[in-house]
Formats: structure tokens, sequence, C-alpha cells
């Protein structure tokens, strides 16, 4: 399964909630699980969300007159229905990652509800594109991290991934960053003739801006 769908990534089969849910009821919810937000559904079909943020909004300030019994009287009496975002945004857990991380960031969400054929699979949220990105670059493996600029031209990440492999260095990750006239190549890479690699790389026209040496 590539780690960069959806579907990988994912929290599956998430805990849902009825709309009758009590506000009450889904803040015990989500303090018992760690939760920040649910899913809400209506004969296992999706029609909302509601978030941690939502339910804070309508709870009793710290400053109320309101007893405690009363306030959660209150928060008994109302229910998810009365808070929660109706027909949320939803992704496909054949989508990308990047498809994800744009729409969430584009339409300033922390999480989508994942929706395969009219049925709930699952949510993907801001900790799992984390996640997904800290593996992709292998951060928590030993290893040094080389940042270089290069010119935006055809051959240019062979030529690179030559140098290192003439050195029979093993290439954990690859990514590019930057402007498109001269982006930025990250290479991650096993702890093996660094100071080498840095030089000649430097010595083939590479401007090598960083380099960082993990060994934990």
């Amino acid at each position: 399964m590539s780690l960069m769908l959806v579907k990988a990534v994912m929290t599956p089969n998430p805990v849902t909630i009825t709309e009758n849910t009590t506000l009450l009821d889904a803040m015990d919810e989500m303090r018992r699980k760690g939760f920040s937000r649910l899913l809400v559904t209506r004969d296992e079909r999706l029609i909302g969300i509601v978030t941690e943020l939502d339910l804070m909004r309508v709870a009793p300030s710290p400053a109320t007159t309101l007893s405690k019994w009363e306030q959660n009287s209150l928060l008994a009496r109302m229910t998810v229905r009365d808070v929660m975002t109706k027909n949320p945004l939803t992704i496909s857990p054949e989508a990308t990652v990047e498809e994800a991380a744009l729409l969430m960031r584009d339409k300033q969400i922390s999480g989508l509800p994942v929706v395969e054929d009219g049925h709930i699979v699952g949510i993907v949220t801001e900790k799992d594109l984390f996640n997904t990105f800290v593996n992709l670059m292998h951060a928590p493996a030993p290893g040094a991290r080389i940042t270089l600029k290069v010119e935006n031209r055809v051959g240019v990440l062979a030529e690179v991934c030559r140098i290192v492999s003439d050195l029979g260095i093993f290439i954990l990750t690859i990514a590019t960053f930057g402007d498109q006239a001269h982006p930025e190549i990250i290479l991650k890479v096993r702890e093996q003739k660094v100071d080498e690699l840095v030089q000649n790389l430097n010595a083939a026209g590479y401007q090598v801006v960083n380099v960082s040496v993990s060994t934990e």
C-alpha cells in the first residue's frame, strides 16, 4: 500500500456519534478517547462533524455564575445537532496525501472524513499528515541530511544521484524545494563518507548549503 495515499495514513473505522448525542456525552467521549473531533452519522451515513472547538464555543464560560450542576444540565439538554458542521468536506481513500493536505490548507480545516461509496471508512487529520512527512523524510532514522542548490534542468537529479552512487552511499530519501529557477535538493543518506560526498558535490559545481548529521 502506498504511503502517499490517504488510505495508508488515515485512522480507519473512526468513532462516530449521532446527531442526538448530547454535548455533555460528546465532551466525555472526546476526553476519554483523546479525540479533538467526532463524526456525526444518521443511519450510518455521514451528516456532520463536531470538533472540540465547537463544544468550547457553547460551553459555559469559567466566569459564569451557573453552578456545576446547572452547567452540566445545560450541556445535557443541547445536542450535537445544535453545533455540528453539516455536510462536511470528505475525501476518498484513494486520494493522495497531497490532495488531502491542499484541501485542508485551502479550507482551513484540521481533519477530513474519508468516505468510499457513501460509507465512512476513516478520518485523516493534520497529525496524520505531519507523521507522513516525518516518515517520508526518514526523520527518525540516523543519517546525513544534505541540502544543495541546483539549476532546474533535465538530468540534474540523475547527476547528483550518480555522485552519491559512485561513493557507494545509500540514499534514504530525496526531496526538492524552492523556486523553479534554483530549487534545492535535500538528500537524506546513510552516514557514510559524508565529507567526501560534500567535496564531490561541490567539485561538480553544486552549492552545498547545509549538512546535518543525526546519529539517533
